[in-house]
């Protein structure tokens, strides 16, 4: 497992912004939007509005955790 952070730019409402995360984030992030039928960007827009004060990485990554946890198989 590599532990370079991969850097974005997205455009979430309207704005340009950057994203840095682990490879590995960006292949959970991009299998998510996928099942979810999203662009990419549309899933980081659905994340960024319910977000609250959290940053946009550590709530990408928490909504990652939280997906992995609901999904997982017992």
């Amino acid at each position: 497992m590599t532990s370079d952070l991969v850097k974005h730019s997205v455009t979430i409402a309207g704005h340009r912004t950057s994203i840095s995360l682990e490879p590995e984030f960006w292949t959970s992030l991009r299998d998510i939007a996928a099942r979810n039928g999203r662009s990419l960007g549309a899933e980081i827009a659905a994340i960024d509005a319910a977000r609250g004060t959290r940053n946009l990485s550590s709530a990408i990554r928490v909504a990652i955790l939280n997906d992995a946890q609901n999904n997982k198989k017992t």
